[in-house]
């Protein structure tokens, strides 16, 4: 565990406490300090994992594929930090909240695709992506990961956030992160994993590099 933040991403106090923040226009009604808004862990599994001392490998301006981006609000985070961020998500409602958020964002860029089919967005995200960040709410959440992995570099990071209940609502969720890390470790070195609980129930924290 770490409590390494990327360049971007601080912590200030904000709204009576010390809250991780970034630097751009709020999105989700999140309160804010001049120019830095909070990020919410509880509406964020990414935030969640910050907050929680994931050591994700991430130092700022990367190149980042976010899978099921859903309205934005973790994506748009990301996207005040990070470099080019291109944000996959399949239903058009949110992704039309997802257009809203990216025109104040010129390093957003949304994508209404499904992350299960990466050859659909194959010609327009940049093969070398420094992160994946991905929250999609499906079954074989592990098989989404593996497609994508093409565009990852080789020394990047898959940052994931698994969801029990959507591979299988009667397991156990430790079932289900036993096999879901059993079908990642296939084509990923799984480097830290823990249960993000505290901010979101039923969900694993992941920090992968491709083998």
């Amino acid at each position: 565990m770490s409590d390494s933040l990327p360049a971007g991403v601080e912590r200030r106090a904000i709204d009576g406490g010390t809250r991780l923040a970034t630097r751009g226009p709020p999105v989700y009604g999140e309160p804010t300090d001049g120019e830095w808004r909070a990020w919410d862990p509880e509406r964020s599994k990414l935030g969640g994992m910050f907050e929680l001392g994931f050591d994700t490998g991430l130092s700022g301006g990367e190149t980042v594929l976010y899978l099921g981006a859903a309205s934005g609000t973790t994506a748009s985070h990301v996207a005040d930090f990070a470099g080019p961020t291109y944000a996959v998500e399949f239903a058009p409602r949110p992704t039309r909240d997802l257009l809203d958020v990216a025109e104040a964002r010129d390093r957003l860029f949304p994508l209404l695709k499904d992350a299960r089919k990466p050859e659909t967005y194959a010609h327009v995200v940049e093969s070398g992506v420094d992160a994946i960040v991905q929250d999609v709410a499906t079954r074989g959440q592990a098989a989404v990961a593996t497609r994508n992995a093409r565009f990852l570099e080789d020394d990047g990071r898959l940052l994931l956030a698994v969801k029990a209940r959507s591979e299988d609502v009667t397991a156990e969720p430790d079932d289900v992160f036993t096999d879901v890390l059993a079908e990642l470790e296939e084509t990923y070195e799984v480097l830290e994993t823990e249960r993000l609980d505290r901010f979101h129930e039923d969900h694993l924290g992941v920090v992968a590099t491709p083998k």
